[in-house]
């Protein structure tokens, strides 16, 4: 009996140590207020992405949940002007896998919205299901379209500078190797996800650091956030029926509450004084060091400039003026958009490294101080 209950004490002991050392997330504290700023999260109809809407909305944000499912995302809206108090919290229509989606989104919240302070790109999937697209899925949903919408937003976040961009990455970019050849190959079979997905991640971590120095002195600061291990619905929505009893227990043992995954993320959008970190990936609210491949300013120049055609951007985009994106008054018509390819051509997609002009020649890394560090949470 005596040794049934020291072994008792030892599994207690180690799983307190293991929750609180690498499980249980630091709490962000950041900015008290946010009164008269407006905030887009993606994806933030449940999990990570709720709770971090709700931590904005509680501090008197406006929010837009731009989320796929109507009917979830009003849902949602409702659940969270109810917990935080704040009315200003609303749904928008957004589906990351269709480029028309971004674009519509883009052009809604431009018409409507006159400031945007923070930009949260949540959503993700970690596996296509069933679903068979002719591109690959998961760059398309993790990379691509949060690309697109940047894009589509920055005059807005210009503007409304100081603003902030936050890109939720994950640990799995350490395992991510970029083909650039087949980047938006389909993705069939669990071993493929797999590696989409990582590879969809290093995308992320190479986003916001290429984002960093395309907008050096612009007063738009941008970081990649890991929100740690999470029992979301990304973690269970994929497996089997049969195996999901057995491993929810599992889960809430061993894994964050949305709300432990929602700090990180936080901390980038909200904490003073890291401006100077821009481009930098985040994990358990500080700066995190990154494998080689995901601190290559050179591929991250290629991803950008691939990312941009995969996007179906056209070089006269680059140019967009925040003065004819701003909200129209409603007795005014608007004039037509162009129209835009839902997806670009094949050919010349990806551009040959000897033929790409040396980076150290055209843009320099930022600066950042080996002595400032983001205070802990």
């Amino acid at each position: 009996m005596e040794a049934l209950l020291l072994g008792v004490g030892l599994l207690l002991g180690a799983y307190v140590l293991v929750y609180y050392n690498l499980v249980k997330a630091p709490p962000c504290h950041g900015l008290a207020s946010l009164r008269g700023r407006t905030a887009v999260v993606t994806g933030a109809n449940s999990g990570i992405g709720k709770m971090t809407a709700l931590e904005l909305a509680r501090r008197g944000a406006r929010v837009v949940l731009a989320c796929r499912s109507r009917e979830r995302g009003e849902a949602a809206a409702f659940d969270l002007r109810q917990e935080s108090g704040n009315n200003e919290v609303i749904f928008m229509a957004l589906d990351l896998a269709s480029l028309a989606s971004v674009r519509a989104f883009a052009t809604a919240f431009l018409s409507s919205e006159p400031r945007l302070d923070i930009l949260i790109h949540n959503a993700g999937i970690s596996s296509c299901g069933r679903t068979r697209e002719p591109f690959n899925l998961l760059l398309r949903v993790n990379h691509i379209g949060p690309f697109l919408l940047t894009h589509l937003l920055l005059p807005r976040l210009k503007t409304s500078a100081p603003s902030r961009v936050v890109v939720v990455s994950s640990a799995a970019h350490r395992r991510g190797r970029l083909d650039f050849t087949r980047l938006d190959r389909p993705v069939v079979g669990w071993r493929q996800e797999l590696r989409a997905y990582a590879d969809s991640k290093l995308a992320n971590v190479l986003f916001a650091r290429e984002l960093a120095t395309q907008l050096e002195g612009s007063g738009v600061t941008c970081y990649a956030a890991h929100p740690g291990p999470v029992n979301s619905e990304l973690f269970l929505r994929h497996v089997p029926g049969w195996l999901r009893p057995l491993l929810r227990p599992l889960a809430w043992l061993v894994l964050r509450a949305p709300r432990g995954g929602a700090q990180t993320p936080l901390y980038c959008a909200l904490q003073e004084g890291i401006e100077p970190l821009s481009g930098r990936y985040f994990a358990n609210c500080h700066v995190e060091e990154v494998p080689p491949a995901a601190r290559d300013d050179r591929a991250a120049h290629r991803l950008w400039e691939a990312s941009r055609k995969l996007a179906g951007l056209g070089p006269g985009e680059d140019a967009e003026s925040d003065e004819d994106s701003q909200p129209e008054d409603p007795g005014t018509p608007s004039a037509p958009s162009s129209p835009h390819p839902e997806e670009p051509t094949a050919s010349e997609l990806y551009p040959s490294p000897q033929n790409s002009t040396d980076r150290s020649t055209v843009m320099r890394r930022i600066p950042v101080k080996a002595e400032l560090e983001p205070q802990a949470c």
